[in-house]
């Protein structure tokens, strides 16, 4: 994605009253953070869809895309 190219999560929503806030699938109660360790253990895009099938390819890599978003606007403190 080049530097001028503008983000645009259309499959994500954050609502207080919908799994406490946390950033979800868009009319799912299917957080991102969820997706991610899916994708982290090792799981395949049509095994995560297999397991939820109300998701769609678009979805995964939309939350992927999100969460990298995410950990590169805050500063995470890391011991040494």
């Amino acid at each position: 994605m080049s530097k001028d190219e503008k983000l645009e999560f259309n499959r994500i929503t954050i609502d207080p009253n919908v799994m406490g806030g946390q950033p979800c699938i868009k009319g799912l109660r299917i957080p991102v953070a969820l997706i991610v360790r899916l994708v982290a253990s090792g799981k395949a895009f049509k095994e995560i869809i297999e397991d939820y099938p109300e998701l769609k390819e678009e979805d995964i890599k939309q939350a992927l895309e999100f969460a990298a978003w995410a950990t590169t606007e805050r500063v995470i403190p890391v011991k040494t």
